[in-house]
Formats: structure tokens, C-alpha cells, sequence
């Protein structure tokens, strides 16, 4: 008996800090009063599609070559795509342009797809700016088999400093090659420190990616060290009122297992993180994995 219950907390354990970790560094893009800017048609509300490809080809972001996954049609469901390490083995090799240095992987999730936006770049970048909107973002939980609020407190820093709060981010200030900070806190491991780095910005392309440059504890034990937990985003436009959406989320291939092995909560985070960009209620049923 004791066993067993010690398996089910850590296996409660390692489903919430997955979720919460993707979560805490994902930045702010589209609060659900702004969901007016983005038109959908009825499939897009739907569940995402996952998918599978053959693993050998690896993810491929859309940087020169033909996109792994494939993007779906404009009207289709997002595809996402769980990998696993033993696609490729323990010392698989980023692709180039997202300028990861460390091979392997614990966890990597993509997720493509098609919408419609009818602004311009500056009111994508205004969203991603908005770094206190994330507070109050709700999640599918495939522990508790129910919609919940992970997100306790959210916000831009001046610096590296915990605590030097100021002002969500200005689509002025994000240009190319810039590095910006923000602190999150989330209602399981607390606090915690990220960097956000615009790589491209224009007016047809924004890549920016994100990693946790603090240690992320849960009960004052490690679980994710500054590097582990890595996430990066190409929104590219295809016409006046379509951009195409791919990203990658992994955590590194040295993290405490507690975190590792829960391919549901992988995908559902990042869902969650589509679906605050297109305008989609986080929270709206179906989730994508249950």
C-alpha cells in the first residue's frame, strides 16, 4: 500500500511540474477579450489533430526547408506531434536555426498550423509582449481530469533582478537580437526567471524563443535547472490576413525524471499555448488529450 501510493504522487507529481514548467515560459500572446482580431472558422475551434510522421525525419522548423509536420490547411485543425528519444537516440542535434547548442532531449513537442490575423506584425508582437495577461491562463489537467488555473502571477522584469517589475513589453522596444526578461509563478513550483529573445522581427516573420535562466524547484527540490526547460516560436506570414504558426517545445535530456515520460501533458501545454495565440478560450472544450 505504501508503495503504491508513493507511485501515485509521483506520478501526480511529475504530470503537474510538466505542465506547469511549459507553461511558466510560455510568453503572453492573446487574452480572450482581444480574440475579436482573429477570425476563425469552425474547425479551428475544434481539438487538435495529433499525428504521426516518420520519426527519422525529426522535426523540421520552417527555416529554408519544407516544414515537419506539414502545415494543415488554413480551415483544419493545428497538428501536433509528440517525439520520442527514441526517434533519433539520446544525441539527437537541434536543427540549426533555433540555435540550441545541447543534443538530446527529455520531452519535444511541435505544433503547426494555419490562421487568420488581421492585423499586422506589431499586434502580434504586442501580444507576445503582454506578459501579464498569461496570469489566470487555465489548462486541461490529465491528473485531476479538469480545467485549471495554473498561472497564479505574471510580469516583465527590468533585468535578471526577481521582483524589478515594470511594464508588459512594447512592440517598439522588441526588436531584432533583443533579450528581454520576465517572472512567473505558478501554483504548484512558485517563481521562477525567463529570457525571451526576439531572433527575427519583421514585417512578414517573428521567431522568438524562450528558456528558464533560474532553477526550477517544487518542495526546495530542483526539478529544472537554467537551460532545461526551452521553447521557439517562427510565425510567418502567407498572406494580408494568414500566418502560419510552428513551434517546438523540449525539455533537456538530463531532468529529474519526475517530469519525463507524460506525452499527454505535453501535448495539452502546448495546445494550451496555441490556442491563447489564435484567440481560442484555453479552457474550451474538447481538450486535445484527456
Amino acid at each position: 500500500m505504501v508503495n503504491m501510493r508513493t507511485k501515485n504522487c509521483e506520478f501526480r507529481l511529475r504530470n503537474t511540474i510538466a505542465f506547469s514548467a511549459f507553461l511558466i515560459v510560455l510568453p503572453a500572446i492573446c487574452p480572450v477579450q482581444d480574440a475579436d482580431r482573429f477570425r476563425l472558422s469552425p474547425p479551428a475551434l475544434q481539438a487538435t489533430l495529433v499525428v504521426s510522421v516518420d520519426p527519422r525525419l525529426g522535426p523540421q522548423p520552417p527555416c529554408g526547408h519544407e516544414t515537419i509536420p506539414s502545415y494543415p490547411g488554413l480551415d483544419d485543425s493545428a497538428i501536433v506531434k509528440s517525439w520520442s528519444e527514441t526517434d533519433f537516440g539520446r544525441d539527437w542535434n537541434p536543427p540549426a536555426c533555433t540555435g540550441w547548442a545541447a543534443a538530446g532531449f527529455t520531452t519535444l513537442v511541435t505544433t503547426v498550423a494555419r490562421f487568420r490575423h488581421v492585423s499586422q506584425a506589431k499586434g502580434l508582437l504586442r501580444h507576445i509582449g503582454a506578459i501579464s495577461k498569461l496570469a489566470g491562463m487555465r489548462y486541461w489537467s490529465t491528473t485531476h481530469k479538469q480545467w485549471q488555473t495554473l498561472i497564479v502571477d505574471a510580469y516583465a522584469l527590468t533585468d535578471l533582478q526577481s521582483g524589478q517589475r515594470r511594464n508588459d513589453f512594447t512592440p517598439e522596444e522588441m526588436k531584432e537580437g533583443k533579450v528581454l526578461y520576465f517572472e512567473q509563478a505558478d501554483n504548484l513550483s512558485g517563481k521562477a526567471i525567463y529570457r525571451m529573445r526576439i531572433a527575427e522581427a519583421s514585417t512578414d516573420r517573428l521567431v522568438f524563443d524562450v528558456e528558464n535562466v533560474s532553477t526550477i524547484r517544487h518542495l526546495l527540490v530542483p526539478v529544472l535547472h537554467p537551460g532545461d526547460m526551452q521553447s521557439i516560436y517562427f510565425l510567418d506570414r502567407e498572406s494580408e490576413s494568414v500566418w502560419r504558426f510552428y513551434s517546438i517545445v523540449r525539455t533537456g535530456r538530463n531532468v529529474t525524471r519526475l517530469i519525463a515520460g507524460n506525452e499527454s501533458s505535453a501535448v495539452n501545454r502546448s495546445v494550451a499555448f496555441y490556442r491563447q495565440l489564435v484567440g481560442i478560450p484555453t479552457a474550451q472544450e474538447p481538450p486535445t488529450a484527456r
